[in-house]
C-alpha cells in the first residue's frame, strides 16, 4: 500500500484507487484498466461484458429485500487526462502515478492526478464488492476515452444496458446535482507552410509564454486564466517581420495551454524592438492575469538558425489569425444564472513538418451557439489560408429538474448532509447527454467530491469530500424505490 493513502478513509475505496493509480490510462490505452475491472469482476462473481467499444460493465444483483427496487447505473470513465511538469520525466505509457498527501488533499507529484475520473471507478468497486451496501440491482458502466471524444459514451449499446437510472461520478464539487451539460465541437485546422530560404542578416528566436495554471476547459473556464498560445500571439502579431519555423502549444483540446513555443527569424537590426514588445506584453499580462496566473511569463532567447521558415506574409497572416481567434467565455447563461453558456479553447498548436496545425474546442448548452462560436473559430484560421473541419460534436443534456432521479438525489443528500444540494447544470461536457440519447428513457444525474485544478499538475482531491460522497453514495442507492 502506497504511504499517501495508507491512513485515508474509506479504506477500501483508496486501496482501489491506488491500484488504478499503477495502471497507465492514457485515453486510447485502457486494455490494462479494462483487464483490471474484468480480474475484479470475476474475484467477486459479478456479471461482466465488455461491449464493441471497448466499455466495460459490471452487474450486481440487488440486496436481499431490495429485489423489486429499480435498476440503478453507477457510471464512470476509465481514462485520464496525462499532463506533466516540463522538468517531469513520467513516461504516461509505462509509469505508475505517484501520489502525495498533503493535508487534506491527494495531488501527484509532478502529472496529473487521475482523479478524473479515478475516483469514480473506485467508488463503484467499493459498493460493488461490499456484501453489506443495500441497494437494488446494480449496473456499472466504465467507458473508454471520455476525454478525447467522448467515444466509449457513443459507443454504449442500448441493448446492453438494463438500467434507466444513470449516477453519473463524474463531477468535481460537493453538494451540487448536474442535471444538464453543455454540447461540445471541435475545430481543426491545417495549413501547409511557404518554405523559403532565411536572407543573410536574419537571426533566429524563440518566444515561450509559461507559467499559467491551465486547467479544464469546462469546468474552469470561468476562472478567466491565461491562454499560452494567446499570449505568445499576442506579442508576436505586433512584430513586423518575422519568419516563423517552429510552433508547440498546448496538449489536449480539453485542457487551458499552459506553456506555448513559438520559434522565428527576424532582421538581426529588429532584436532590440522585439524584446521591447516581449517586455511589455510580458508586464500587461502580468498585470491583467495577475490574480488567476500570478506566474505568468514571457521568455525570449536566441535559437538556432536553419536554413528555411515560413515567408513573412504567411507567418504575418497566421499570427493575425491566432490573434483575433475566439478564446474563454462567450456567454453567460440566461436559464441558469452564474452558469457559462458558451465559451472557446483554443487548445493545441503545433508546426511541424512544414504543417501548421490548430486544434480548438468550443462548449455550450445552446446548440445554434456552439457552432456559432466555432464557425468564428473557423472563419479566423480560414483567414490565413487554412483548410478547417468541424468534428465530434456531442450533444447537450438539457435540465430536468423534476425528474424522479434528481428528487431521490435531493432528498438522500439533504437526509444525510443535513442541508439542500444546489440542482444545477454544468459547463463541462458530461457522459450523461450521449448516454441518454444512446438509452431512450434514461434519467441521470451526475455528482462526484471536491476536486480542483482537474486537467493540470494541480490537480488535487479532497479526502474529507471523497468520505462523505461515498456514504452519500451508499444512503441514495438504499432509498431508491
Amino acid at each position: 500500500m502506497d504511504s499517501a493513502i495508507k491512513a485515508l478513509k474509506p479504506e477500501q475505496v483508496w486501496n482501489y484507487f491506488y491500484e488504478l493509480s499503477q495502471i497507465p490510462r492514457e485515453s486510447g490505452n485502457e486494455d490494462g484498466v479494462r483487464q483490471y475491472l474484468l480480474a475484479f469482476a470475476k474475484k467477486y462473481s459479478l456479471e461482466a461484458i465488455t461491449d464493441k467499444t471497448g466499455n466495460v460493465i459490471i452487474r450486481k444483483s440487488a440486496s436481499k429485500g431490495f429485489e423489486n427496487r429499480p435498476s440503478v447505473a453507477l457510471q464512470g470513465h476509465m481514462d485520464m487526462v496525462c499532463v506533466k511538469t516540463q522538468e517531469s520525466r513520467h513516461n504516461f505509457l509505462t509509469d505508475p502515478i505517484e501520489l502525495v498527501l498533503t493535508g487534506d488533499f491527494l495531488h501527484a507529484k509532478d502529472t496529473t492526478l487521475g482523479g478524473d475520473n479515478g475516483i469514480a471507478i473506485a467508488i463503484a468497486l467499493d459498493i460493488l464488492s461490499d456484501p453489506e451496501c443495500k441497494h437494488g440491482p446494480l449496473e456499472a458502466i466504465f467507458t473508454v476515452s471520455e476525454e478525447t471524444g467522448l467515444t466509449g459514451a457513443f459507443g454504449i449499446e442500448k441493448e446492453t444496458i438494463k438500467s434507466r437510472l444513470l449516477l453519473n461520478l463524474d463531477s468535481e464539487e460537493e453538494g451540487v446535482l448536474y442535471i444538464g451539460c453543455a454540447g461540445g465541437l471541435e475545430v481543426r485546422a491545417q495549413l501547409p507552410s511557404v518554405l523559403e530560404d532565411i536572407p543573410s542578416g536574419y537571426q533566429a528566436f524563440s518566444l515561450t509564454s509559461k507559467g499559467m495554471l491551465g486547467g479544464h476547459s469546462g469546468g474552469e473556464i470561468h476562472k478567466q486564466r491565461a491562454n499560452a498560445i494567446k499570449a505568445v500571439a499576442r506579442a508576436l502579431v505586433q512584430v513586423q517581420t518575422k519568419m516563423l519555423f517552429s510552433a508547440e502549444g498546448g496538449t489536449k483540446r480539453n485542457v487551458i495551454p499552459s506553456t506555448c513555443t513559438i520559434s522565428f527569424a527576424a532582421p538581426v537590426a529588429d532584436a532590440p524592438a522585439i524584446a521591447a514588445i516581449v517586455e511589455k506584453t510580458g508586464k500587461e499580462l502580468s498585470l491583467e492575469f495577475g490574480i488567476s496566473d500570478p506566474g505568468i511569463k514571457l521568455e525570449f532567447v536566441e535559437a538556432p538558425l536553419p536554413k528555411q521558415a515560413a515567408n513573412a506574409s504567411q507567418s504575418e497572416a497566421f499570427i493575425r489569425s491566432l490573434y483575433i481567434a475566439p478564446h474563454g467565455v462567450d456567454a453567460m447563461s440566461f436559464t441558469i444564472p452564474g452558469v457559462v453558456e458558451t465559451s472557446s479553447n483554443l487548445a493545441i498548436l503545433r508546426f511541424q513538418n512544414g504543417i501548421f496545425s490548430v486544434i480548438s474546442s468550443h462548449r455550450s448548452s445552446v446548440l445554434s451557439a456552439r457552432d456559432d462560436v466555432a464557425h468564428r473559430m473557423g472563419e479566423a484560421l480560414r483567414s490565413c489560408g487554412a483548410t478547417v473541419s468541424y468534428e465530434g460534436a456531442y450533444p447537450s443534456w438539457t435540465p430536468n429538474p423534476s425528474s424522479k432521479l434528481t428528487a431521490f438525489c435531493a432528498k438522500a443528500y439533504e437526509e444525510y448532509a443535513k442541508k439542500k444540494p444546489v440542482i444545477t447544470a454544468i459547463h463541462a461536457g458530461l457522459e450523461c447527454g450521449i448516454i441518454n440519447s444512446q438509452v431512450p428513457g434514461m434519467d441521470s444525474v451526475s455528482f462526484g467530491p471536491d476536486m480542483f485544478d482537474v486537467h493540470s499538475v494541480k490537480e488535487k482531491i479532497s479526502v474529507s469530500s471523497v468520505e462523505r460522497i461515498c456514504g452519500f453514495t451508499r444512503h441514495l442507492l438504499s432509498i431508491i424505490e
